[in-house]
């Protein structure tokens, strides 16, 4: 088994997936004596090294809607790595049991973090990445996942979070966030309403982070996924929002990478 910055990482023994441009494979992982599971996707044609992107879950768990973007990144020349959080095979299937899931990490930052970078340095060690131009992006607890990521100071140039828990029990002090920050929400979003935005613009100012919020007006939470059409009241998926927030990241991306 090896070992790369002391992670020990097997990836599964099964032959890579190759659709529509894309390599794909499931990568068994650890962190600490927990065994995580995610799914790596890159375009089939690579030459040197180029840029990466870390994608984080919502509450519910790994799931193929963040294996999709992790594809659709590689589509666009990037070698992406969906993280597992929560470990292989927790997969919360009902939303009290996600809830209890994502409490765990929301309430230990620590193994928040510790989780986060376990996935990073699987991306840090894939031979195709250029080290110097990741990017990590996360959904709704993903959000809270690449901020976290952000305020550790862990080795990303920018972080992207779409409908994102925002808060956090400890602010960045001033000059710790290096990466680069965009947070998108939905304007009627309401888990995450007035005041956590509020409470996350004063975070950033004192932190004097390079950072972006954007508000979609009309827009509730889980607006970039198609599943949440119908599911529960606030949870509303939006084709138009979702449009213009994966515009609006592949923009900042480009920013960040030079593309």
């Amino acid at each position: 088994m090896k070992k790369i910055l002391g992670l020990a990482f097997l990836v599964m023994g099964l032959a890579p997936v190759v659709s529509a441009g894309v390599v794909e494979k499931t990568v068994t992982y650890k962190q600490g004596n927990t065994v995580l599971e995610g799914y790596l996707a890159a375009p089939d044609h690579v030459t040197g090294k180029v840029p990466a992107v870390l994608v984080a879950h919502e509450w519910m768990g790994l799931s193929d809607y963040e294996k999709s973007r992790a594809r659709q990144l590689a589509e666009l020349g990037y070698v992406a790595f969906a993280a597992d959080i929560y470990g292989k095979g927790v997969r919360p299937t009902d939303m009290k049991s996600a809830g209890a899931e994502s409490g765990k990490y929301k309430n230990d930052r620590k193994l928040m973090r510790a989780r986060a970078k376990a996935a990073l340095e699987i991306l840090r060690g894939d031979p195709r990445v250029d080290r110097s131009r990741i990017a990590a992006i996360g959904y709704c607890f993903g959000g809270a996942v690449v901020l976290e990521m952000a305020r550790a100071g862990m080795p990303v140039k920018g972080v992207v979070s779409f409908h994102g828990s925002l808060e956090t029990p400890n602010a960045a002090p001033k000059g710790s966030i290096k990466a680069k920050v965009l947070a998108i929400q939905g304007g009627d979003d309401p888990f995450y309403g007035f005041d956590a935005v509020m409470a996350f613009e004063k975070e950033m100012k004192g932190a004097e982070a390079d950072w972006q919020m954007v508000e979609l007006g009309g827009a509730g939470h889980s607006f970039t996924n198609p599943a949440a059409k119908g599911v529960v009241k606030g949870l509303k998926y939006d084709e138009k929002a979702d449009r213009r927030s994966w515009l609006m990241m592949k923009d900042f991306l480009g920013e960040l990478f030079g593309n």
